[in-house]
């Protein structure tokens, strides 16, 4: 009996210091970010602006979640957000991207100097980047390593300052501090954060010009791409992406 007690006590002990260390692990991520210079001179010169910015869109800043989509021929970067309980996004703002490498088109092995396009996530932020502030987007994913045509298909795809870029998506200083730390305070409360990054806005005139001056397996993918585009269009809300074994995109409601 002694010793079902110990085992029981210790049990206990156990839970309650696991449980207090979750605890504490909700809105840390936000208090380490705080810490370097470069974040807190975000927080300090745009935080308040975004915060009235969004209460005029009735948006909530203590519980929002963010995405970002990405136009390259347009060179636009847009910023959507939502309440946490909102069954759509509103755009927030465009920013301009101020620097491009490569040509419209998918990014297929390493050292090709695409960006890539398709549906993605936010993977990790780097507040000491040579580039100012910096956003990973999670390529290569399942769907580009199905597609790859290099031995090694690269990697450190960014959304960062400094608008100097090999394959990744620059901003200038100013607004690239905007997306950081809308991004970390949606990450702070554990909401993924998805990019999608498409050649173009798929208008009429955009799709006449793709035809005529690029081939079969480009057109091919970008009208995987359109349909998830498409769908954002109409409903403003973000579908379920899924990736067949053949690599091409497949959208679920």
């Amino acid at each position: 009996m002694k010793i079902i007690f110990l085992k029981t006590t210790l049990l206990i002990i156990i839970g309650v210091y696991f449980s207090s260390f979750i605890i504490k692990q909700v809105g840390t991520f936000k208090t380490s970010q705080i810490k370097n210079a470069r974040v807190m001179l975000a927080y300090n010169t745009k935080w308040n602006d975004l915060k009235t910015l969004m209460v005029k869109k009735n948006i909530n800043p203590l519980n929002f979640s963010v995405y970002f989509r990405v136009f390259k021929q347009e060179k636009a970067f847009e910023i959507w957000i939502k309440n946490g309980t909102d069954t759509k996004y509103q755009l927030l703002k465009t920013i301009s991207i101020c620097a491009s490498s490569g040509d419209l088109g998918p990014k297929r092995k390493e050292g090709d100097g695409q960006v890539p396009e398709g549906f993605y996530e936010i993977s990790a932020f780097n507040p000491n980047s040579n580039y100012n502030l910096s956003l990973k987007v999670n390529y290569p994913n399942a769907a580009d390593i199905i597609k790859g045509t290099g031995y090694k298909l690269g990697g450190d795809i960014m959304v960062h300052g400094e608008c100097v870029t090999i394959g990744c998506i620059p901003l200038q200083n100013e607004p690239i501090r905007e997306v950081y730390i809308l991004g970390v305070e949606a990450h702070n409360r554990k909401k993924t954060i998805h990019i999608d990054i498409f050649p173009c806005k798929f208008t009429k005139e955009n799709e006449e010009a793709l035809s005529k001056n690029y081939g079969k397996d480009k057109l091919k993918f970008w009208e995987t791409l359109k349909e998830g585009y498409l769908y954002f269009e109409t409903h403003k809300w973000l579908p379920k992406v899924n990736v067949s074994k053949n690599g091409d995109y497949t959208f679920e409601n």
